[in-house]
């Protein structure tokens, strides 16, 4: 596809040009009728909530925080506890705003196919259930022709990022402003470190490391009213259909980083990682270590590493290295190879960028403009994530391509609390897990 081209280097100079000024929201296309932008006379722009567990509530509260005239009038999840809670908190953090909270209790849908009720009554849609149903939410949402802020990653396997790329090209020709939350791409120090490296301030990029190292993270404990599948849903972060395991849930935020310096994506993956802390049936099928060689069509590698290890040292950071110098990006420093400061971002100017995220979607929506076009592109950088995955199960390279066209499709055929899981636990409870060298993906 001519866009696979582009991101492996034909073209690439325009293509990071572009995107980049469509991820900072700073590529205004035509402004077209209010109408063809959010309904009602009285110019409220209407926002549904699609998952409400502690993303959704952090991510609505803030498109509830903006400048525009918005109000959540809709909310959907499968578990009726989670979205009273979400209900509750929303009100309670925004304070004086709480009025911009206005979903009746017709308008609290409860179930898997709750999605679609709740999309048909908004304007913007934000998405922020368990990735594993990005892809069919995101696709719902096009089809009903609705603005779209969804967290990332997008999709947990090859087959959602093909379902995530159809649909992105939809919104597109409907002019759907998509923002997709990977929020570096909407900070401060991270936009001025960027402009600095195109203006080639550490010359030519050599090599980029990236790392999500943290501790270990929450358990819901199981109990017997649950079936299998509630009992996953509940547990979404340990199991692959639902979350696409730490790599591509937490650490795609550094992987997305290196993908935008480079102004590419990896076109080989290859790797290792394992299950060495994190062992017990309480932690699903995930490892708690990967550490991925993603090379580049232009020769350079970045090395990503991420993992959750209690008591063991947390870094979370990115570093690109030129032929001039590098860049550390949580310093928000740029340095020569002989350690001088090169450029030093005043963190006194840092912005949050999970509200500034919201801050330029509502504002361009409000200005029936369209901007933003984040879709592709947060689907090109979740399958980054995920060849980064299959290569550390496997124990194999993994080509960008084959993965891309392979149809692995982790999902269940019925979504239903009654179904059956895509892996089910043994007698003793444990969950079968990957195997390098002896999982196979592709032949």
């Amino acid at each position: 596809m001519d866009n696979e081209k582009k991101f492996h280097g034909e073209g690439r100079r325009e293509f990071v040009k572009q995107t980049t000024l469509l991820a900072g929201g700073l590529l205004a296309m035509p402004i077209l009728s209010k109408a063809n932008y959010f309904s009602g006379s009285t110019g409220v722009i209407k926002i549904a909530l699609i998952g409400c567990g502690g993303r959704g509530t952090g991510a609505a509260t803030q498109a509830l925080s903006t400048k525009e005239n918005v109000q959540l009038v809709a909310m959907a999840d499968a578990f009726p506890d989670r979205l009273s809670n979400s209900y509750n908190d929303i009100k309670e953090a925004l304070g004086d705003k709480a009025s911009r909270v206005n979903v009746p209790e017709g308008n609290k849908f409860i179930g898997f196919d709750a999605y679609k009720q709740a999309i048909a009554l908004a304007d913007v849609v934000i998405l922020a259930t368990p990735p594993g149903f990005r892809p069919i939410h995101f696709e719902e949402a096009v089809k009903q022709g609705k603005h779209i802020f969804m967290e990332k990653p997008v999709a947990t396997d090859p087959a959602g990022i093909k379902k995530v790329l159809e649909a992105a090209a939809v919104a597109k020709t409907k002019k759907l402003n998509v923002v997709v939350g990977l929020q570096r791409r909407y900070q401060n120090s991270y936009r001025e470190l960027y402009k600095r490296f195109q203006d080639g301030i550490i010359g030519d990029m050599l090599s980029a490391q990236v790392w999500w190292n943290q501790g270990a993270l929450w358990v819901k404990p199981r109990k017997p009213e649950y079936t299998e599948m509630e009992y996953q849903m509940r547990n979404w972060y340990y199991f692959n259909w639902l979350c696409g395991d730490h790599i591509v849930e937490q650490h795609i935020h550094n992987i997305d980083v290196g993908n935008w310096f480079m102004g590419a994506t990896p076109v080989t993956a290859s790797g290792m990682g394992g299950r060495a802390v994190r062992t017990g049936k309480e932690y699903g099928e995930i490892f708690d270590h990967h550490f991925v060689e993603y090379r580049y069509a232009n020769g350079v590698v970045m090395n990503s590493q991420c993992r959750h290890w209690k008591d063991a040292p947390s870094k979370v950071d990115e570093e690109i290295v030129g032929t001039k110098g590098r860049i550390f990006c949580d310093k928000a420093q740029i340095v020569d190879h002989k350690g001088k400061v090169l450029y030093q971002f005043d963190k006194k100017k840092e912005n949050n960028p999970y509200q500034t995220e919201h801050d330029e979607l509502f504002a361009a929506i409000a200005k029936g403009e369209y901007k933003f076009a984040d879709a592709e592109r947060g689907a090109q950088t979740t399958l980054s994530a995920i060849i980064g995955r299959l290569a550390t199960y496997s124990g194999q390279v993994i080509d960008w391509n084959v993965a891309l066209n392979s149809g692995l499709d982790l999902h269940p055929k019925t979504y239903s609390f009654d179904a059956q899981p895509p892996v089910m636990p043994d007698a003793s409870g444990n969950y079968a897990y990957a195997k390098p060298g002896i999982t196979k993906y592709f032949t």
